[in-house]
């Protein structure tokens, strides 16, 4: 039976106006943030709102071998929810439940949810969701759990794995589990909760998460360092984190400060080379410690100026500049968006090293960095109506996760692998290792159709 003949039989089963085929509408499902042009069209969409709903879909996937691709808020910097030609696009944005639950410090989540909703909901309870990446106030949880997203506080609280308590997971042939609970300890079976964690959609459907919630955050102290040098701003990286663990130190480049200063006109330097910016929220007398030893090391490695504020406006700023730097380079031009890190101590190799990228192949490539866990993004602008410009940007593209593999690092620390990234996994992670995902995805989805074309 031709797909356009068995849809019916979807929309029928489901409620009316939840399967979609406006092409218009569909024009819009094409792509994800990662703006892919080899983004196919999809068959149809379908906007569920419960877990049943999406077990139907599955079920018809299928019994009619149609593949299907799960998105978020469509905030992908990889490609993980670009459309396929013929497929199903799922969308969770209709799926928003949520609940808080205080005597657990727990909040029980459908996907759709963007992860700053889930923020404001746990603060009403006097309780704090830590995961910030960059985007939360446009990214989704479910989006966040497919790529086990991280952010700017995550050097020292973690990231979205580490609040993931539980799951409900739709599988390819329909079948809905449960994983993990409430519960902060849970030893029985193999962890299989942590297994659809960072599995970007290619194992199953997550249709409601159970995330960890912390007391609020006490009130962090900002440190600011001005450097005339990448280097000696990487270097500072290195000495403050062998000695504490900030709950921020974030890493900006001249191109990108200079980017988001014309963003947001907020005095940023315009002459320096490298910016960071270091947060303590340590209590008392370690707090202050930690500060004081922010700025000496700071200062020691060369920064033209140092300042400290303990004002929380103040300190939110600085951390929404850094916030701003997709989009603001985004204004330069076309982006090819990298997400590499390596262990700390490459930290500076690593940042040298793509600058050297820049230059071989004359691209322009800002870098941002969660400097603090080695986690760097660097930003490769070109023009994609220049075709010499967009090969020598795509060559770029490559050899910074070459450079990152060679340096015992990863292709992505937060972002996922997608369909971007994919042919320099196997660089990564080896045969075996890849040999091992491909024996699990078989497992699970043995007829491939779950977000074909992404990892594997």
């Amino acid at each position: 039976m031709s797909l356009s003949a068995s849809l019916p039989d979807l929309v029928a089963a489901l409620p009316t106006g939840m399967v979609v085929t406006d092409a218009d509408i569909l024009a819009g499902y094409r792509q994800d943030r990662a703006q892919d042009p080899a983004a196919g069209t999809p068959a149809a969409l379908v906007r569920p709102t419960t877990t049943a709903e999406v077990q139907t879909t599955l079920r018809w996937c299928a019994a009619h071998a149609v593949p299907l691709v799960t998105r978020g808020a469509g905030t992908s910097l990889s490609g993980g929810s670009t459309a396929v030609d013929g497929a199903l696009v799922l969308s969770t944005e209709r799926m928003r439940g949520l609940s808080i639950d205080s005597a657990t410090r727990t909040a029980t989540v459908q996907p759709g949810l963007l992860n700053a909703e889930v923020k404001a909901a746990a603060a009403e309870h006097g309780l704090w969701y830590p995961p910030d990446p960059s985007s939360f106030e446009i990214c989704s949880i479910g989006g966040n759990v497919a790529t086990n997203a991280g952010g700017l506080c995550c050097v020292k609280y973690g990231v979205t794995a580490d609040y993931v308590l539980g799951l409900e997971v739709v599988l390819a042939d329909g079948r809905a589990v449960r994983l993990g609970g409430k519960q902060i300890k849970d030893s029985a079976g193999l962890s299989l909760t942590r297994l659809f964690v960072g599995s970007e959609g290619v194992l199953g459907v997550v249709t409601e998460v159970t995330l960890r919630l912390l007391p609020p955050q006490p009130s962090a102290c900002t440190v600011v360092g001005i450097f005339p040098s990448v280097s000696a701003a990487s270097a500072a990286v290195l000495a403050v984190t062998e000695q504490i663990r900030p709950a921020m130190l974030e890493f900006m480049d001249a191109v990108s400060l200079n980017a988001v200063e014309d963003l947001l006109h907020m005095g940023l330097p315009r002459d320096a080379a490298a910016l960071l910016i270091g947060q303590s929220d340590a209590s008392g007398a370690a707090g202050q410690a930690e500060v004081a030893l922010m700025q000496q090391v700071f200062e020691s490695h060369g920064a033209t100026e140092v300042f400290a504020t303990d004002d929380p406006a103040e300190g939110e700023a600085f951390a929404a500049a850094r916030r701003a730097a997709i989009p603001a380079v985004e204004k330069l031009g076309s982006l090819l968006l990298e997400d590499v890190g390596v262990p700390l101590p490459a930290l500076p190799a690593l940042i040298e090293g793509v600058a050297a990228i820049s230059d071989t192949q004359r691209v322009t490539i800002a870098v941002v960095a969660h400097a603090g866990d080695g986690n760097t993004h660097p930003l490769i602008v070109f023009d994609p109506a220049d075709a010499d410009q967009t090969q020598r940007a795509q060559l770029a593209f490559g050899q910074v996760m070459d450079l990152a593999i060679a340096l015992d690092g990863t292709i992505t620390g937060e972002h996922g692998v997608g369909r971007l990234k994919k042919g320099w996994l196997p660089d990564q992670v080896g045969a075996d290792v890849m040999q091992m995902t491909a024996a699990i995805k078989a497992a699970l989805d043995p007829d491939g159709l779950l977000n074909p074309g992404v990892i594997l």
